[in-house]
């Protein structure tokens, strides 16, 4: 039974940053976002996001990651937009599935009161009930906060996105002035002649105008900042202050935005605007970690070849983002060359061995698992230090079932459901399972890890607790034959495998769950962390001061 729709509370939240984009998607309104929470942090103010997804699916889990990138998991097993990552790396705080809203939550939520009759004797209508539905859950999911940023995906004029336009509208009239804020982003391109052309910029403002929202800040983002014309004539065009335009220009790394939009001084335009500058720290008080870990000297590098199907950055964002927090924590740049398992007989075979670690991440199909079995099998054999997430740790199973223990043509019943030795298999709970949204074993859970092995090393504990994202499993029946020739299971989740490693290699490790999500700056996952340590010992090279800053 749905929670009462009428429940609607417009005094839940305290302060609040709305973030619009225009002209084009992918232009990083999120990292903006990120960033300014990210400086908001650092002066004090408790701040959460939420993440609005206009597409109607309800949640991310079974969106193609060409597409729409890597599907990212929560704590509480919310299969959500990789943009949740990003708040969770920059922030520091773990999220929840409330913090993502979809077209798909929404409507699924209002159809479902009306069928049972809360909505009893009312034409249920885009305005009032969706639009509440909607400023319900920026509410719910706002409170206990001093501010929370709300992304809008997409850009300003999609059709998806015009109920909840109508919803920042109404929340405009809800809110005093100085507990509402709009942020607009959009492209400041060059014309051939090396101008900044301001007119994509006027006409996305004009559109956001025409729906009844007039934006507080302008952020433009271009190649370069945005010259002081630029600025003035945005801002005469849009109707803001000169000083409401903020540039965004690109930068070698994301975790370096927050320092960029510092220098522009917008997060002190948005305290004046929240009229939050009273409660904020004293500049000379607030916190530096976060430049102090962007900022570290990496005195090496190191190559990490990452294994996987889909080629596409933002499929394995994660995973890279992962390996950068092990950098900043060692001081080394991990330069990370992309194999395609589809394609290992062409030249994706010679960055594979001119890597220095091998990673197999995670995936879901059979496309490019021959593939993903022969880097493992590469780096077993020649004793290149190697991590393998989820599918990453399967197709090491099956690697060692098929080249060590001899059980010739064992695989997963995913990808060979006709297989002799099922090494892999469904997860019991999973027979009877018919929807495929949001049915796996999701979430946080925690593994007993045996002491004295390789990942009670790696995590300085007999236990750890990361998110897991899978449907298959090791098959108990084989573990006995299995467990041979170097092979070890040694974390567990009651009779489920958790963890694999060899005895007989200088770093090979694989997790049944995904340890790149929990992964932050100022803690870099552990496995993560050892698969650099083993990657600089081999190379003879002096890992740096192990300190870890805490942002």
């Amino acid at each position: 039974m749905p929670t009462d729709p009428q429940r609607y509370d417009p005094d839940l939240g305290r302060k609040f940053v709305f973030v619009t984009g225009g002209v084009m998607s992918g232009l990083g309104k999120g990292i903006t976002a990120a960033s300014t929470g990210r400086l908001l942090s650092n002066a004090g103010f408790d701040v959460t996001a939420v993440k609005i997804d206009p597409y109607l699916n309800v949640d991310a889990g079974t969106m193609n990651p060409y597409q729409h990138g890597e599907v990212y998991v929560l704590k509480d097993g919310g299969e959500v937009d990789l943009d949740l990552g990003n708040y969770e790396r920059f922030l520091g705080v773990d999220m929840t599935s409330d913090h993502n809203v979809t077209t798909g939550k929404v409507y699924q939520n209002v159809i479902e009161s009306e069928r049972a009759g809360d909505y009893l004797g009312e034409t249920v209508q885009v305005i009032p009930h969706i639009t509440n539905d909607i400023k319900r859950r920026i509410r719910e999911a706002a409170e206990g906060s001093d501010v929370c940023l709300v992304e809008i995906g997409g850009t300003v004029g999609d059709i998806e996105g015009m109920p909840y336009l109508e919803a920042l509208r109404q929340f405009a009239h809800e809110q005093d002035d100085e507990d509402i804020l709009f942020t607009h982003v959009t492209l400041v391109p060059y014309s051939k002649n090396g101008e900044q052309k301001t007119k994509p910029t006027q006409h996305s403002v004009k559109e956001l105008r025409s729906i009844g929202l007039q934006p507080d800040i302008l952020v433009g983002r271009s190649e370069d900042e945005l010259d002081a014309k630029t600025k003035e004539k945005i801002a005469l065009f849009c109707d803001v202050p000169t000083d409401a335009v903020f540039s965004n220009p690109d930068v070698e790394d994301v975790y370096h935005v927050p320092l960029m939009v510092e220098e522009e001084g917008l997060d002190e335009y948005v305290m004046q605007e929240l009229d939050l500058q009273d409660e904020a720290l004293p500049p000379e008080e607030r916190s530096t970690e976060w430049r102090d870990l962007v900022t570290r000297e990496r005195t090496e590098t190191v190559d990490v070849a990452l294994v996987g199907k889909y080629d596409l950055e933002d499929a394995y964002m994660s995973v890279h983002e992962a390996l950068k927090h092990a950098g900043i924590q060692r001081g080394v740049e991990v330069n990370v060359s992309w194999v395609d398992a589809d394609d290992m007989d062409d030249h994706h075979a010679d960055r594979l061995e001119n890597a220095d670690g091998v990673v197999v991440p995670g995936g879901f199909g059979s496309r490019g698992t021959e593939g993903k079995v022969e880097a493992v099998r590469y780096a077993r054999e020649n004793d290149v230090p190697f991590l393998g997430l989820c599918l990453g740790f399967q197709m090491a199973v099956i690697e060692h079932a098929r080249n060590v223990v001899g059980l010739e043509g064992a695989d997963s019943t995913e990808i060979d459901p006709d297989t002799p030795h099922p090494v892999i298999d469904l997860l019991p709970e999973q027979y009877e399972t018919e929807e495929m949204g949001g049915t796996m074993r999701l979430g946080t859970h925690e593994t007993r890890i045996d002491e004295g092995t390789l990942a009670a090393a790696v995590y300085g504990d007999t236990s750890c607790t990361e998110r897991h994202r899978h449907r298959y499993e090791v098959n108990p029946e084989y573990i006995p034959q299995l467990e041979a020739d170097g092979l070890t299971f040694s974390g567990h989740a009651d009779n489920r495998m958790e963890i694999v490693e060899r005895a007989d290699h200088p770093y090979f490790i694989g997790t049944q769950f995904h340890p790149e999500f929990r992964s932050r700056p100022d803690r870099a996952s552990p496995p993560f962390v050892g698969l650099l340590d083993a990657i600089l010992d081999e190379t003879g090279d002096e890992t740096v001061d192990e300190t870890e800053v805490s942002a």
